[in-house]
């Protein structure tokens, strides 16, 4: 729609654009005293839940410092708050806040388990909008055509007609990508981009459970438009596009010909558009979406982690001068930093909506272990992340590791570097963050590229465990280059881990194994568990696989190894 009101007409982009700057010069001002800052966020928490059934266990109303609210509120994780989630789901008023629920985000935490995270009204206009406005700025400032037309952006976290799961107090159980912000809050500019394209509804023939049959849909419609730019957020879709591009190639050409969905009428047949699709397969093979998207321009999903090793060579596939932005470092559970401006992969920490607390990652964290406050933090060091916000989330462990990149405007700028759980069989408690370095590292010194990799700990009766390293290249490895990235793996692991080195010392730890997979075996593995039912936006990277079935359905197809892992240590 190009006309002055509706979805992104004209009036609708300048209030976005305003209401989007507005919010990052207000995030911009409160770095000047982060500090008065994160005081207001602590006495707003403290008196708006006061006199909530955790405000008086808790003491609330007599907590006059950080140091009062340490003391009186121990860490915790999803885990150990749950009990008071639950009777807040139950239907019990008044437990974590003051305001109820209007709806609970699901998130799949380490374990797989779907956790409830309540939302209140309160949290997300306090805590949540503010950011989440800001977190568009970047991209709507620099590549200001991606507003150019509904259509302009595909957005693959958008998830129409999602299934509605409810808790038991009968409050919705959603994805935060699948709530209509403008009807639950009153906040219809919140709609991101991409989320009016044609493609925003689905054809009847699909179901809302179908997450692979919507995916098909969306590609089969975008393909008809100028695409200026894709919305991933989670990277692994990001990545998964080009493949499933290729896999549904000529489906999409014929369905856009005829002007269907899997042969049911439903849009206006294009054979134009399909003969340039047919001339595009000629020319190229493989056609990728740079090819059927020429003017793309931008990817907004995370950078850091393990997309870190693959973001470069995706980047061709959409278009040599695509650039990606870094989507804000957040959870269901709240935001932590939001990058201001066009940095790689850091965000500054968001001061204005929780009180942040941090513990060095070597350390383990437990209900009253010793926090850092934000200007504390240290560059080049990496930091479990605990929260508290008026949403009900008091001293709350998120799980998420984050480094400190430097300190810009007063705070600190961070990057996700992973999960916070550990790999530890035999006392070599690797951390995600240092082996993705040391992944980093080792194929660096080689000269050598990955496409996604992760590993698995193989166990047999009499022999040391071991780890083995599954890599899908971009090209295939040399026996000698296998052997060497084996090696310096190993040493990268040792100097970033030194229990891993001691543990490898002492014998405790054998040597490790490669996996060389093909280049689209990760791809394939995500296309599969979104067939199996997840939805896309939750098949995320994993660095540690310790289920033994998933690890042999993701490496079933390697072509070659270092030979020594080729019958399973598993029997």
């Amino acid at each position: 729609m190009s006309g002055a009101e509706g979805p992104w007409g004209a009036a609708h982009i300048a209030r976005y654009r305003e209401r989007v700057f507005a919010e990052r010069d207000r995030l911009g001002r409160a770095f000047r005293d982060p500090a008065a800052r994160q005081w207001d966020v602590l006495t707003d928490l403290l008196d708006f839940n006061a006199d909530t059934a955790f405000g008086r266990e808790h003491g609330f109303g007599r907590v006059r410092t950080l140091a009062d609210f340490r003391r009186a509120v121990p860490i915790r994780d999803y885990a150990a708050l749950s009990p008071w989630i639950e009777r807040t789901a139950g239907g019990e008023a008044g437990v974590l806040t003051a305001d109820e629920p209007v709806v609970y985000f699901t998130s799949s935490g380490s374990t797989g388990a779907h956790k409830k995270v309540p939302v209140t009204a309160r949290f997300m206009h306090t805590t949540f909008f503010p950011f989440f406005y800001a977190a568009w700025a970047p991209l709507i400032e620099h590549f200001p055509d991606v507003l150019s037309a509904p259509d302009a952006v595909l957005n693959l976290k958008f998830d129409p007609a999602p299934v509605v799961r409810r808790a038991a107090d009968g409050r919705p159980h959603l994805g935060a990508s699948q709530v209509d912000f403008g009807e639950k809050f009153g906040e219809p500019l919140s709609a991101e981009p991409g989320t009016s394209a044609p493609w925003a509804g689905l054809p009847p023939s699909i179901a809302a459970d179908d997450h692979l049959g919507k995916s098909y849909a969306r590609l089969r419609r975008a393909v008809e438009s100028d695409v200026r730019c894709v919305i991933g957020i989670n990277p692994a879709m990001v990545a998964a596009l080009p493949y499933q591009l290729r896999l549904w190639w000529p489906r999409i050409v014929k369905d856009v010909y005829d002007g269907t969905v899997d042969g049911l009428p439903h849009y206006a047949p294009n054979p134009e558009r399909a003969r340039e699709l047919e001339w595009l397969a000629e020319r190229f093979t493989l056609p990728r979406p740079a090819h059927v998207w020429p003017n793309m321009r931008a990817i907004f999903c995370w950078t850091s982690g393990l997309a870190s090793l693959y973001l470069p060579r995706l980047r061709e596939e959409y278009g040599a001068g695509v650039a990606v932005l870094p989507a804000p470092v957040a959870a269901s559970e709240g935001p932590v930093g939001v990058a201001l401006d066009r940095h790689g992969a850091a965000g500054s920490l968001v001061v204005t909506a929780a009180v942040y607390e941090f513990v060095p990652a070597a350390i383990d964290l437990g209900p009253d272990v010793t926090t850092f406050e934000p200007h504390e933090l240290e560059p080049g060091h990496d930091y479990h992340v605990v929260f508290s916000h008026v949403g009900g989330l008091y001293r709350y462990a998120v799980g998420d590791v984050v480094r400190v990149t430097d300190i810009s405007g007063g705070v600190p700028r961070l990057e996700y570097a992973g999960r916070s759980t550990l790999s530890d069989v035999c006392g070599e408690r690797l951390r995600e963050s240092q082996v993705v370095r040391a992944m980093t590292a080792a194929l660096e010194m080689g000269g050598l590229e990955v496409r996604n990799a992760a590993c698995h700990v193989r166990t047999r009766e009499g022999l040391p465990p071991r780890y083995e390293f599954a890599f899908a290249s971009t090209a295939p490895f040399a026996a000698e280059e296998s052997g060497l990235l084996a090696v310096r793996l190993d040493e990268a692991l040792g100097r970033e881990a030194p229990e891993y080195a001691r543990a490898r010392s002492s014998g405790r730890l054998g040597p490790l194994a490669l996996r060389r997979l093909d280049g689209e075996a990760f791809l394939r593995n995500w296309h599969e568990e979104v067939g199996r039912g997840t939805r896309p936006a939750q098949v995320k990277d994993r660095l540690f696989w310790r289920d033994r079935e998933a690890w042999g359905r993701l490496t079933r197809s390697a072509d070659g190894s270092d030979g020594s892992e080729r019958k399973d240590d598993d029997g």
